[in-house]
């Protein structure tokens, strides 16, 4: 891997500082991607997954939104999860959205690729402030047609249909959703569980998972290039 992930901080309006890590590619402009973390937090992995979309061609920024702690076991993850703060954590994502466009090596388009609880604040992220894409992974997506009228981006999901978390039918409802909300979409349904895409996670599923990222990267380089 050739990209190395470098941490920064913002400071918000609201005078808060966040921190991200931040992986920028060889090219001198390049689409801006805002990656957010399942309910662990901004661990290795997620520096892995900057670093990975950096040589992909990508200034990639992995977004923290636990203020900098990492859980260990599902327990502190979840209390993590249900702990956040809502207007906070959209605060920090539009506060990154809007740095990511300002950076000098963007090419003034942004999307957001998020995982798990990731998945729900890419799709979050987009409905809060003007992206040019966003991806979820198995994600929270149950909105109505009437909440996703403010979305302004295509949306790209990608689901397991064996996840008891985020189950088929959300993924169908989001899909009608989009649909009747006349909003540009497409969901794919993987013969896996949640968290399929994770390497070396108990449900990778290496078949669904390649797919998945290949889509992936057709979606964001059509989207934000």
């Amino acid at each position: 891997m050739a990209s190395k992930t470098s941490d920064i901080e913002l400071k918000l309006a609201s005078g808060r500082s966040v921190r991200a890590a931040l992986a920028r590619p060889a090219a001198a402009k390049a689409p801006g991607l805002l990656l957010i973390h399942e309910w662990w937090g901004l661990n290795d992995e997620m520096r892995d997954v900057a670093a990975r979309m950096a040589d992909a061609g990508f200034l990639a920024l992995s977004v923290d939104l636990f203020q900098g702690e990492v859980a260990k076991d599902p327990d502190r993850a979840r209390a993590l999860m249900t702990g956040l703060d809502a207007a906070k954590a959209t605060e920090t994502m539009t506060g990154w959205a809007g740095w990511m466009r300002r950076d000098a090596a963007c090419n003034g388009k942004v999307g957001a690729l998020g995982f798990c609880m990731g998945g729900g604040w890419a799709l979050n992220t987009a409905l809060a402030t003007p992206l040019e894409a966003a991806v979820i992974f198995y994600g929270n997506c149950n909105k109505t047609a009437t909440e996703l009228a403010a979305l302004r981006s295509p949306v790209q999901g990608h689901f397991g249909r064996l996840d008891q978390g985020i189950p088929v039918e959300m993924a169908e409802g989001f899909r009608e959703a989009l649909k009747t909300a006349g909003k540009p979409g497409e969901i794919h349904i993987y013969e896996a569980n949640h968290a399929f895409a994770r390497i070396g996670g108990p449900n990778f599923h290496q078949q669904s998972a390649d797919l998945a990222w290949k889509r992936t990267l057709e979606f964001l380089k059509r989207n934000l290039s």
